[in-house]
């Protein structure tokens, strides 16, 4: 039997996972068979662990792995189709975490002000103030339903097949009412729509015209991306005091591990952020506080 494609199978139907993702867990999963000395079934602790340490030094892609792993053997133990996990007191790599990159809030208003200059600017513009507003994935602003939107507020359908509500600032609804006004194809239910098989504006589409608006705001356009966006959504909040919680919970992730490396951007920022609104904050020295 193919304990791979039954573990997928559960994961489809039970949690629910999108089907990037149990390709994803797929590819690794059968990557893993063929690298292991006796393959998934007879696997020990020490095999998993020598596996994910031979890997590429890439933290995402080494986490993938392991959650792949942990997932499949505690599926299979949970089954009773094995009695030990090997991953049980799994330790991952220590691996370097490279720091989210993010553009300053004068480039951020760069950005917005060229997208004047470019072809359906008003589209462009309400793409980058909702990206930078409410720190959406780039393929949850593509595929955005007309549905989702809720006022001042966005009901978004993430990864895993979770729910979350992210507000919006009034230059943001504002930039997005003004699109939807104009928006032409009332009978797509994207926010927006495409002519192409996917209905919608690809990642790529959004990819090559932010790149264009870079060069035009006189940004190195090798700094700017989607992704970039929502890393500085995510920095900006937290450099002016906002709750380390409440960004996890805006941008989506599922372990507040994924949302600290965002403490290590500014820490002056940060540091000045203590200093304001803790109560000891403003003390000197010692003697300030005896």
């Amino acid at each position: 039997m193919n304990y791979i494609d039954v573990f997928l199978e559960a994961l489809s139907a039970e949690k629910g996972r999108s089907a990037k993702t149990l390709d994803s867990y797929g590819a690794d999963l059968r990557a893993a068979d063929r690298a292991l000395p006796n393959g998934l079934m007879s696997a020990t602790a020490d095999d998993v662990q020598n596996y994910l340490a031979s890997l590429p030094d890439k933290a995402s892609s080494i986490a993938r792995h392991a959650s792949a792993l942990r997932g499949f053997y505690k599926f299979l133990m949970l089954e009773k189709i094995i009695t030990e996990n090997p991953t049980a007191n799994l330790e991952l790599p220590k691996r370097s975490r490279p720091l989210p990159k993010f553009l300053t809030v004068d480039e951020i208003e760069l950005l917005i002000s060229s997208a004047g200059d470019i072809k359906n600017s008003v589209r462009l513009r309400a793409m980058i103030e909702l990206v930078y507003a409410s720190g959406l994935r780039v393929s949850e602003l593509c595929e955005l339903p007309v549905t989702a939107i809720l006022g001042d507020k966005l009901l978004i359908h993430g990864k895993g097949a979770k729910e979350r509500i992210v507000p919006m600032h009034a230059g943001a609804v504002a930039a997005l009412n003004k699109w939807l006004a104009m928006r032409d194809d009332e009978k797509s239910k994207y926010v927006f729509p495409s002519g192409g098989a996917s209905g919608h504006i690809t990642r790529d589409g959004f990819f090559k015209i932010l790149k264009k608006c870079a060069v035009l705001s006189g940004i190195d356009p090798h700094r700017v991306s989607p992704h970039v966006l929502r890393h500085s959504f995510a920095s900006h909040l937290l450099a002016g005091g906002a709750n380390l919680r409440a960004i996890q919970t805006m941008l989506g992730h599922e372990d507040i591990s994924t949302t600290q490396i965002y403490t290590h951007v500014m820490p002056e920022q940060l540091r000045e952020t203590v200093v304001a609104h803790h109560p000891l904050g403003h003390a000197k020295s010692m003697d300030d506080i005896k």
